[in-house]
């Protein structure tokens, strides 16, 4: 990839930068198969994910994924005092959460075409920045010993906190890239999640680049990827040849 006018890059975490896509599939594979089998429910499966959760914030996957079923349940709140055995959403998401939190303590590598992507941007003085659906980005930076690689993090707890829509809509991203002080044109968005390339393909970035862990390459391309691959390592050659 050219990295000419480019400034900085905003990365996805979950899946981008880290397999924690894989411990977050498995943490709502067990909490929606076991809800849904307790009520002879139509079997969850990895499709469901795709389709209804990832890249997602935390509420509105869920809320997508009950739909789906035909279900509709009370939002509650994180004061619930039931917590993750409330039949609301905010239970269902804090039962996740619970899951989500035991499959992290068994520990979680970086991608190492990731981190070789980071050290090439580093090197060459362009700014980068976390941009996660997920309120468990700081845990899951620290788990992977790259919390100190980012100064800016925009996560859900951020999002939450300053009132900032959720993936598909662009806003986090654009957050991100306020804070780094960087205009969204001079600025490249990666992202593995369907909603997260449309979040980036509406906010007037200078490109989009999805990275296929599962998604599919056409789908990612159709809504709104410039170019896609397997792993970040793949854009270190046209960054290296583009500054020589």
């Amino acid at each position: 990839m050219d990295h000419d006018g480019v400034d900085a890059v905003l990365f996805d975490l979950d899946g981008v930068i880290t397999p924690t896509a894989e411990k977050h599939m498995e943490a709502w594979n067990r909490m929606f198969s076991a809800y849904f089998d307790a009520r002879a429910i139509d079997p969850y499966s990895d499709s469901d994910y795709f389709r209804f959760i990832d890249g997602k914030p935390r509420l509105e996957g869920i809320a997508s994924m009950l739909a789906a079923r035909g279900l509709t349940l009370p939002e509650g709140s994180d004061d619930d005092e039931a917590g993750p055995d409330a039949d609301t959403v905010h239970g269902l998401g804090t039962r996740k959460n619970v899951i989500f939190r035991e499959l992290l303590d068994e520990g979680i590598e970086a991608y190492p075409g990731s981190v070789a992507y980071l050290d090439a941007l580093d090197a060459a003085g362009i700014a980068s920045c976390v941009v996660s659906s997920s309120k468990n980005a700081e845990a899951v930076l620290t788990a992977a010993g790259l919390r100190d690689r980012f100064d800016v993090i925009v996560d859900g707890v951020v999002a939450a906190a300053e009132g900032i829509p959720g993936k598909p809509k662009p806003d986090t991203y654009l957050r991100g890239a306020e804070l780094l002080g960087v205009p969204a044109d001079r600025c490249v968005v990666i992202e593995d999640a369907v909603s997260g390339v449309q979040a980036g393909a509406a906010g007037g970035f200078a490109r989009v680049v999805g990275v296929d862990r599962g998604a599919g390459r056409e789908a990612l391309l159709a809504e709104g990827a410039d170019l896609v691959v397997v792993d970040l390592s793949e854009l270190i050659p046209g960054f290296t040849e583009a500054r020589r």
